[in-house]
């Protein structure tokens, strides 16, 4: 479809003046008519998903046009209501529409391929996509950016997603950014897009994962449901092959014993809310390493004193428990936390916040 200009707007307009015959109207002017109808009672139309063309033509429109009488404007509106009630089902008439309505319904190697071979990019809003990215990700993307395009990517990204990546750079650039934020008052809105789609381009290009999670975290998935004894024993020889992945794979590792570090203290009623209690009180009684129980001594300080206490008595009543009771029990708890959190109830701090609050 070629563009439209102001021109061709105008000339889909009747004469200036108060317009009394619907038939005086051309198909475009009432679209526009039943546009300002909508913006009058307030509805949240999304034009700025409309190619530009369209919005140009869309808004000369609006402001070329004067009055027209209530019997004209009923009939645009009874117009309007026959076609869209005679509309049967809509499809979204072009490949990047289609690939977005079936995203996440086919591969994505599928859908990289079909992208490509239409010469197509993902449409929308590429800072949306930009700001739902990990936020090791935004650290990668910005170390390989201008000083300039990353203090861009720091203002339009969400302020508490760019105070993480700020503090994961290296001192000197997260300085160099810091400044450079205060230098983008002068950013066109044009140049502002334009890094956008530069950088959603960047992403398209890159292959497909066949795993979304990083090696540490699936391997500290993996030991999690581990006995204690194996998953030191395994720790422990990759400390002498990987010391710094070792490392990392600690830090993913969610156990009984990391709930103080990984837990919120006000999400703590929640999961004894959801936990039975013989469960938790003979993950209580197995507790005999220090992690094991300051995890304890954390789930009771933040409970109320009845159930803390309760729970207490019901661990002392079971004794010394076996080692695969224990650590079932233990394992069951960190079960139910994962239901959690797979629900939206709490949400896990990162390991790097173990010192925060």
């Amino acid at each position: 479809m070629p563009a439209l200009t102001a021109a061709a707007a105008a000339a889909a307009l009747p004469a200036p003046g108060v317009v009394r015959d619907a038939s005086l109207l051309s198909r475009k002017a009432k679209a526009a008519i039943i546009v300002q109808v909508l913006l009058n009672e307030g509805a949240d139309i999304p034009l700025s998903s409309l190619p530009d063309e369209h919005q140009t033509e869309l808004t000369v429109l609006l402001g070329k046009m004067r009055y027209i009488d209530r019997t004209t404007l009923h009939a645009v509106i009874e117009e309007f209501v026959e076609e869209l009630a005679g509309v049967g089902l809509s499809f979204p008439g072009h490949i990047a529409g289609a690939l977005d309505a079936l995203e996440g319904k086919i591969s994505a190697q599928t859908a990289i391929r079909l992208r490509k071979e239409a010469g197509v990019r993902q449409i929308g809003d590429p800072w949306k996509r930009i700001n739902a990215l990990d936020v090791e990700k935004l650290v990668h993307l910005v170390s390989n950016e201008s000083i300039q395009v990353a203090a861009v990517m720091m203002s339009k990204i969400d302020v508490a997603r760019a105070a993480d990546v700020l503090a994961k750079l290296p001192g000197d650039r997260a300085r160099q950014i810091s400044y450079a934020v205060s230098m983008t008052t002068g950013v066109t809105p044009d140049a502002v897009d334009r890094i956008g789609l530069s950088i959603a381009t960047q992403l398209d290009a890159e292959p497909p994962k066949a795993f979304k999670a990083r090696p540490d975290e699936r391997l500290g998935e993996i030991l999690n449901f581990s006995t204690s004894a194996a998953r030191e024993t395994l720790l422990g020889a990759l400390e002498q092959d990987d010391a710094q992945f070792a490392d990392r794979v600690r830090k993913a590792i969610f156990t009984f014993g990391t709930i103080p570090n990984r837990i919120k203290p006000e999400d703590v009623p929640k999961i004894t809310r959801d936990v039975p209690a013989e469960v938790m009180s003979t993950a209580f009684a197995a507790a005999e390493n220090d992690e094991d129980r300051a995890a304890v001594e954390f789930i009771k300080a933040n409970i109320s004193k009845r159930m803390a206490a309760t729970l207490e008595e019901d661990a002392e009543a079971l004794g010394k428990v076996g080692t695969k009771t224990g650590e079932r029990a233990m394992t069951d708890v960190i079960a139910v936390i994962r239901q959690l959190i797979d629900s939206g109830e709490i949400t896990l701090r990162r390991p790097d916040e173990e010192d925060g609050d």
